[in-house]
């Protein structure tokens, strides 16, 4: 913790109540840390893209979990914009938290379904003690928003949410989404910030 003097009022910051910020480039399933943030469906059965690619490297014990939601808390499937965790099965990660983006479409403005999953992510996360996390490029893939809006939307939901997880990366499957969240990074850790 440190004390910082500011127009003569004490002001405590906590530093781990803001994460660092890291980008890879890369296969998220591959990630040592101890949450990865699935981009899910609302079935939670595991389908194509990084659903896909959690559900078939984690192995059977997380579909198991997610059955048992389904039959449990979520019978009409999880909602837009919540999170919820399994275990990580054979991923290195500990948990997966399952969390379903928004579709894009240009005559609504889902962003703040797409910010309620990262803040969601971050809650569960909260909750399981998890320190380290990394998120996947939501909602980006067949759900068809816009790269540059959604790089936006979670650095800047992320940076701006109170967590004590201390790390979260930022996994971006291709060159072209690792520089487009490099420049909304860029912008937000800008001369000033």
């Amino acid at each position: 913790m440190q004390n910082l003097e500011v127009w003569g009022a004490l002001v405590w910051h906590y530093p781990w109540l803001m994460p660092k910020i890291v980008l890879v480039e890369g296969d998220i399933t591959r990630q040592s840390v101890d949450a990865i943030v699935n981009a899910a469906n609302s079935s939670l059965m595991g389908g194509g893209g990084v659903d896909g690619a959690i559900h078939r490297a984690g192995g059977r014990s997380i579909l198991t979990e997610c059955e048992n939601l389904r039959a449990s808390r979520y019978p009409d499937g999880l909602p837009t914009g919540q999170a919820v965790a399994t275990t990580g099965g054979d991923l290195e990660a500990r948990w997966v938290i399952h969390t379903v983006g928004p579709t894009y479409a240009k005559s609504e403005d889902r962003s703040h379904l797409l910010a309620s999953c990262h803040v969601e992510s971050l809650r569960v996360a909260d909750e399981l003690g998890a320190e380290t996390m990394a998120f996947p490029a939501i909602s980006t893939g067949v759900y068809r928003y816009p790269v540059e809006e959604a790089a936006d939307i979670a650095i800047t939901t992320v940076a701006e949410t109170r967590t004590t997880v201390r790390e979260v990366r930022f996994v971006l499957h291709t060159a072209g989404a690792y520089a487009v969240f490099e420049r909304a990074l860029r912008t937000r850790s800008g001369p000033g910030r």
